[in-house]
This record gives C-alpha cells, sequence and structure tokens, in this order.
C-alpha cells in the first residue's frame, strides 16, 4: 500500500529509464497527486512529459522525490525549507560528496574485479 510511514523501507529502484507517475508513487510511497503537487513545489523535479500531458520520470527524478520526502516527512523540513536545502549550497556540497563516494567505490570495485580475474 501506499502509506507515508516514516520508518517503512523504500523498494529498490529498477534499473529502467522511465517510470510512469504510479510506479514512482509505488517506489517512494506517495501518492501522485502529492508528487504532481511536489513538481509545482519544487522546480528542480521536471519529469519528461509525453502523449496526453503524460509524465515520465527518470532515475535521478526518483532519487531527488525521496530525498524530498525525506525532508518533509523523515526530517520535519517545512516545503520551503525543504525546497532551500535542495537548491542551496549545501546542497551542491552533498552533490560533490556523492560524486566522491561513487568515484572511490567504483575504483575500490574495479580493483575487486582484478583481484578476482586473478
Amino acid at each position: 500500500m501506499l502509506e507515508a510511514s516514516n520508518h517503512q523501507e523504500l523498494p529498490a529502484i529498477p534499473g529502467k529509464r522511465y517510470f510512469t507517475i504510479g510506479e514512482v508513487a509505488e517506489l517512494c510511497l506517495v501518492k501522485p497527486h502529492v508528487l504532481r503537487y511536489w513538481e509545482q513545489e519544487f522546480p528542480m523535479l521536471e519529469p519528461v512529459k509525453r502523449r496526453g500531458n503524460r509524465r515520465y520520470y527518470q532515475r535521478q527524478d526518483v532519487i531527488l522525490i525521496r530525498q524530498i520526502r525525506a525532508l518533509l516527512y523523515e526530517e520535519g523540513f517545512t516545503i520551503s525549507g525543504a525546497r532551500q536545502k535542495l537548491s542551496g549550497d549545501e546542497a551542491r556540497e552533498d552533490h560533490q560528496q556523492a560524486r566522491q563516494i561513487i568515484q572511490d567505490t567504483i575504483q575500490e570495485l574495479e580493483s575487486v574485479l582484478k583481484v578476482l580475474r586473478n
């Protein structure tokens, strides 16, 4: 079910390119009308719109929605506070740190792969 439980574990994001609003609602444990509202409140959230104004979200959108959900539901931010946090210097710093962690992880995995191949 689509419950906004603070402690419920979010499902893994499948390796697809595009997700419908219903799929994203299930992946993020929020209802579709909440996603449409957040699109108005968070300018960085812009799903691709196709035929008949249907929304198609990409993986980075799903990750952003999960960040928004965590800020609002788990950390107690207001909409405007969450918007500021996601668009401010702190967000850019977090992004750079995440990028560095990903690069470090890739290097570590490549070295493990070399060991496994030998």
